[in-house]
């Protein structure tokens, strides 16, 4: 299994870390001995809105070659569902199985069309935001409709990463990363 980590400039962090940290456990807890995973965007660098900066490993990659995209939120994600030509990026998902937003990502997904007749999440102050986007927008912490995945607010990354770590790997991968990661419901 291949995942492509997306980041942005204004993203927040820890809507991506959140996921990444359980999900990477997948792999060094052997449940899934091949999973691999890039950290993509359109540029080498990214930074927060406070100046935390990651580097990249691969820039603007074809996305349909994974398994499972994950977008995170952060007032970059607010950008950028106007901006075509990142958009044009993100649509190379179109066939991935997995593509999963936290937070305000969805709507990365909404004005790239995935959110079209679906039920989709995001951040509370950004519901009103998403509803041209989809069928019905919801107030809940993970959504899942057909290939596409959304989460609420930052707090719920953590969530949705244990919620991918059952839906890929099963209850016992699930439960033994909550535990590793001292997470209590």
């Amino acid at each position: 299994m291949k995942i492509a980590f997306i980041v942005f400039d204004g993203i927040t962090w820890l809507d991506i870390i959140g996921v990444y940290d359980p999900i990477t456990r997948l792999r060094s807890l052997g449940y899934i001995p091949d999973l691999s995973w890039d950290i993509c965007s359109y540029k080498q660098e990214v930074s927060d809105n406070f100046g935390l900066k990651m580097s990249t490993t691969r820039i603007k990659p074809n996305l349909g070659e994974y398994d499972a995209i994950i977008v995170p939120g952060g007032l970059g994600a607010r950008r950028l569902q106007f901006d075509e030509e990142f958009l044009d990026w993100i649509r190379t998902s179109l066939k991935v199985k997995n593509k999963v937003s936290v937070c305000s990502g969805a709507l990365i997904f909404g004005a790239a069309g995935y959110l079209r007749n679906k039920r989709a999440t995001a951040h509370f102050l950004e519901l009103n935001a998403l509803k041209p986007y989809c069928k019905h927008v919801v107030d809940e912490r993970i959504v899942e409709d057909g290939t596409v995945i959304t989460a609420g607010g930052v707090s719920s990354s953590i969530d949705l990463g244990l919620y991918l770590c059952e839906k890929w790997a099963g209850k016992e991968a699930a439960a033994k990363i909550r535990e590793r990661i001292d997470y209590k419901k």
